[in-house]
């Protein structure tokens, strides 16, 4: 009779079950409608206002067993729940996003396929001082099979003070160079004004970390029809990395290479803290190649070949560093960029690794 009793009872207990779960899905299909009307109206999916009046309803209208603490824990484990199926909403919704398009997009510079799965290499000067010194750089880039060359002609610096840039003169010398060695050119641009006539030197557009969230900027770059190259900004979340790739892909570009290249934290032993585990989050919340900036990161020649050696292991798509014929005499960032010798034992090493795609 015992036995039969608790047998009725685990039978009630299911039927309760399958109504609570029926009300959790239905409750979570109206959330995520609530999400939709929320993202349509700019508004916080967080409201920790309504959140309370929940909780004091539950309050008001619990005749027991449980106490109200455990209910209230309960349903505010079901609010973190709603929040996290809006966002996972928002989540499929974006251009950048895998859920959105699975594959990976590859992006074609100058034949270098970046995005396929193999490595590949961004190397150059700092800042472009002259043409003998970004031709050294480039001949020496050039032995070692490589075909992106960085340098910055538009300098934003911390201090008003330095040293920024050649501007158009430094672009004009950056693509005489790359013509000569069959190259391609990476540098960044600032101003939006600049992209058009840009495009007649670079072959991809960089925008630095100072400017990923210049917003006027990132949909200029998405009117440009050329490759992309976003980094991270010094104090940006990943999140709001994506943000800001989802400015230029939703403007027209989806032609867009992601870069971390470290960002600001407590730690002063490196320039900046780079973040490895941001590639591999980025490789599956985003279908977008990744590069890291080993010599940003670091800010210190001897971390450059451990810090490359980790991003290759982690699943970067590429690697960009900093290389000057004589870096004591640099410009700008002098403590950090490899000489020439430096860069080839850099790259033998790297290559004994894992083999670098040219």
């Amino acid at each position: 009779m015992v036995s039969n009793e608790l047998e009725v009872l685990r039978t009630e207990i299911e039927d309760v079950n399958m109504k609570i779960l029926e009300l959790l899905n239905q409750r979570g299909e109206i959330v995520q409608k609530i999400g939709k009307v929320k993202e349509a109206q700019g508004i916080n999916r967080f409201d920790p206002v309504r959140e309370r009046q929940l909780l004091n309803l539950v309050s008001e209208n619990n005749k027991g067993p449980f106490e109200t603490s455990t209910l209230q824990h309960i349903f505010k484990t079901i609010f973190k729940a709603s929040l996290e199926l809006q966002k996972e909403d928002n989540r499929k919704a974006l251009l950048v996003s895998r859920k959105r398009k699975p594959e990976n997009t590859v992006i074609n510079v100058k034949g270098e396929m970046i995005g396929d799965g193999r490595a590949h290499f961004v190397a150059g000067p700092c800042a472009v001082e002259s043409y003998e010194q970004v031709r050294q750089v480039a001949k020496a880039m050039k032995d070692q099979g490589l075909t992106l060359l960085r340098g910055g002609a538009f300098k934003p610096r911390t201090s008003p003070y330095d040293f920024q840039g050649l501007g158009f003169e430094g672009l004009k010398i950056l693509r005489q160079v790359a013509n000569e060695f069959n190259l391609a050119v990476v540098s960044e641009i600032m101003n939006p004004n600049d992209l058009e006539q840009a495009s007649d030197y670079v072959d991809v557009i960089q925008i630095g970390a100072r400017n990923m969230q210049n917003f006027d900027l990132l949909k200029a770059a998405g009117s440009v029809k050329k490759p992309v190259l976003l980094k991270r900004g010094m104090s940006a979340t990943i999140e709001e990395f994506m943000y800001a790739a989802e400015y230029i892909i939703s403007t027209g570009n989806d032609q867009v290479i992601l870069c971390e290249r470290g960002i600001r934290t407590y730690e002063r032993a490196t320039r900046n803290t780079l973040d490895i585990s941001a590639v591999p989050i980025l490789k599956k919340e985003t279908h977008l190649p990744v590069m890291v900036d080993v010599t940003h990161s670091t800010g210190r020649k001897d971390l450059l070949l451990p810090a490359a050696q980790a991003a290759l292991a982690i699943g970067t798509d590429g690697i960009m560093a900093e290389v000057h014929p004589d870096p004591a005499v640099a410009l700008s960032d002098s403590a950090q960029q490899m000489d020439i010798p430096e860069f080839i034992e850099f790259m033998h090493k790297l290559k004994a690794t894992q083999p670098v795609q040219a």
